[in-house]
């Protein structure tokens, strides 16, 4: 249901309102794993959006699948607890009651005529057994009875008033009194009303300032503009459609020629018939058609009728719009103070932090919406691997997180916070500061200050090492088979957010094997999942990994996380060729690569997911050829066997550095 006018409530606070405390880091953590697992920032939202999640108090957000479920359940309960023949019966149990206090009376009066009275009892005993039909044979009857003439009177006035009732609001001060006067007004309206959808066809604007000034009364929910009445209008009149296609056919017709008995006379049929048509093809999706089967003991009458089907006409409109939300933002579409009448305070709260979410991801920077598609910013790059980062070292002691100092004080590039007197062959890094005191002390006050070389003082510097590194991906197919690739996936992007953020003179370079190898952007990470092919092409993937490391300078090494033997590699006329098992070609050009990369200082180190005996031989062969090492992981501890490798490697070349 489209939020037709947004109202802010306020109240005390009395313990039972639901409230959230969101924040953009608790979201993006939620989704962390399911954006790193299928790489669809969009597709992972809508799932959080319909599977829920818990705010950081631990408080649950109801999310798409718990609400539909409560949405069906408050309409299972409707059609459970009622049934609509009392919209018939109602009014067929006022005119029986009319019948027979116009029958008793004629009975008990003395002062007619024999005949005249039998004529009378006959009239109302050959009377038809359909509403129209009794409705029209009372209109001609000669009544006995003033109780019964101000009986069926009054009926006729309340029906012209419910018929009326099912396109304005039953507080309608001009439907407040049923007179000729007042329905001919309810005719002028629905006059000027078509008029507007006929100016605005042909491309005019409708005066509806003017029509508000002249028949405003008929609404009082005060609408802002032309577009505001019409959806009020239209969900009215299709919650009568909805009601008259819910009756039996029988009773769908005695209603229909019912109203048109009592308002023909007003010529009012033709200009609902024609708002009907104009309001269908302005609102098409609101449900004309749709029918409920009740099968409940309670009867409703015409208006708790109307009422409970305008109830189920927003319902159905809520739920489309929770089954058609492709992102957050969609959500803000469902009135809230409907939903909160239908489905509850906490269920409306629910709707509301949903459509939160996509905002609150923009205002912290960590999401762009670029035509319509939700992107991840740099910053958000950065914290989905910072949320990989403290998931892998969750089961760490805190002391094997990044503590890597170099005790050794000695020429390097990063200034320290001390100095020292210049030696030769140091760097000079003067502190001017420390050499102008040194200067003043020795020479004395007053300028100009007089400097000797004894009077210099240089910034000590940390002793800093340089790794680049390479990590290889396995995209091929058996990885997210055999559950591997997530957690591979993740330990790319925890060892980004490591080197950026604490080692940033460090070169990390991403490399994805399948069939082929492909270099991946730190940009791209998020987004990379598994190829759809058999093979796993290392010849490959070694070949670029060298290639971006022959640029770099420092500790050498490649990072390969795989859980399969070779079985892919490049031709002579560097096509792909696959075989499984692997054969001896493959296994010799995937060699080749490992030992120009050993020849040239790269360090191999292997870290095997699930490792077949086929896949334990080779790495051993790899290994004993590059002197890297092999691990043998699981996905459980996969994270904590490579990043504290990496850490400890860091840490021991920065001791063979000082």
């Amino acid at each position: 249901m489209a939020a037709r006018r947004s109202h802010v409530r306020y109240s005390r606070w009395d313990g039972t309102q639901v409230t959230f405390d969101l924040d953009a880091d608790s979201v993006l953590a939620e989704i962390n794993d399911d954006l790193l697992y299928h790489g669809d920032l969009a597709a992972a939202l809508r799932r959080m959006m319909h599977s829920g999640f818990a705010d950081r108090n631990g408080e649950r957000v109801q999310g798409i699948r718990d609400l539909m479920e409560r949405l069906r359940e408050r309409r299972r309960e409707r059609l459970a607890a009622h049934n609509l023949g009392g919209v018939y019966e109602e009014l067929a149990d006022q005119l029986r009651e009319v019948i027979d206090t116009e029958r008793s009376a004629l009975n008990a009066a003395d002062d007619l005529d024999p005949a005249d009275r039998e004529r009378r009892l006959m009239d109302l005993d050959l009377l038809p057994p359909d509403l129209v039909g009794t409705v029209r044979g009372l209109q001609n009857h000669q009544f006995a009875s003033e109780e019964a003439r101000e009986k069926f009177d009054g009926l006729l006035d309340a029906m012209r008033e419910q018929l009326a009732q099912r396109w304005f609001s039953q507080t309608a001060g001009a439907m407040s009194n049923p007179s000729p006067e007042a329905m001919a007004r309810t005719k002028d309206m629905l006059a000027a009303l078509n008029a507007m959808f006929e100016e605005r066809a042909a491309g005019r604007a409708p005066d509806f300032a003017g029509f508000m000034n002249e028949f405003g009364d008929f609404f009082p929910e005060n609408p802002a503009n032309l577009d505001e009445l019409l959806e009020v209008m239209a969900h009215r009149m299709a919650a009568m459609s909805a009601m008259l296609n819910s009756l039996s056919a029988d009773q769908r017709a005695e209603l229909d020629g019912l109203a048109r008995a009592l308002l023909d006379d007003l010529d009012l049929s033709w200009q609902m018939d024609q708002l009907s048509a104009n309001l269908q093809r302005e609102f098409p999706n609101l449900g004309w058609n749709r029918r409920y089967d009740f099968d409940g003991l309670d009867p409703l009458g015409f208006s708790d009728a109307m009422e409970v089907l305008g109830e189920l006409g927003d319902l159905d409109q809520i739920e489309a719009l929770l089954r058609g939300a492709a992102n957050p933002g969609a959500l803000a579409e469902v009135d809230l103070d409907r939903a909160r009448d239908l489905l509850g305070a906490d269920a409306a709260e629910s709707l509301e932090r949903l459509a939160e979410v996509g905002r609150l991801l923009s205002e912290a920077g960590l999401i762009d919406n670029r035509e319509g598609r939700y992107e991840l910013t740099a910053e958000g790059l950065r914290q989905v691997g910072r949320h990989a980062l403290r998931d892998l070292f969750s089961k760490l002691a805190r002391d094997a997180f990044g503590q890597h100092q170099t005790i050794r004080v000695g020429v390097g590039h990063e200034r320290a916070a001390d100095s020292k007197p210049y030696e030769f062959g140091d760097p000079f890094n003067l502190d001017i500061e420390r050499t102008i005191r040194n200067a003043l002390a020795r020479g004395g006050t007053g300028t100009p200050v007089s400097l000797s070389p004894e009077d210099f003082e240089v910034a000590r510097t940390e002793q800093v090492t340089r790794t680049a590194t390479v990590v290889m991906i396995d995209l091929s197919l058996s990885m997210p088979m055999r559950d591997n690739f997530l957690p591979a996936k993740k330990v790319a992007m925890a060892l980004h957010a490591l080197i950026t953020s604490r080692f940033p003179r460090d070169y990390l370079g991403m490399v994805g094997f399948s069939e082929v190898a492909r270099m991946i952007e730190p940009r791209e990470l998020p987004e990379v999942s598994w190829d759809y092919v058999y093979g796993t092409n290392m010849q490959h993937g070694f070949m670029l990994a060298r290639r971006l490391l022959a640029r770099e300078h420092g500790d050498r090494q490649i990072i390969m996380i795989t859980d399969g033997e070779p079985t892919a590699h490049l031709n002579e006329r560097g096509d792909p060729e696959f075989h499984y098992p692997p054969v001896r070609a493959t296994v010799d050009a995937t060699l080749a690569e490992v030992a120009r990369a050993t020849r040239e200082g790269i360090r191999i180190n292997t870290f095997m997911l699930d490792p077949s005996p086929a896949l334990r031989g080779f790495v051993e062969r790899l290994t004993e050829l590059n002197r890297g090492r092999a691990f043998f992981t699981t996905p459980e501890n996969l994270g904590d066997y490579v990043l504290v490798d990496f850490l400890d490697s860091r840490r021991q070349s920065t001791r063979r550095v000082g």
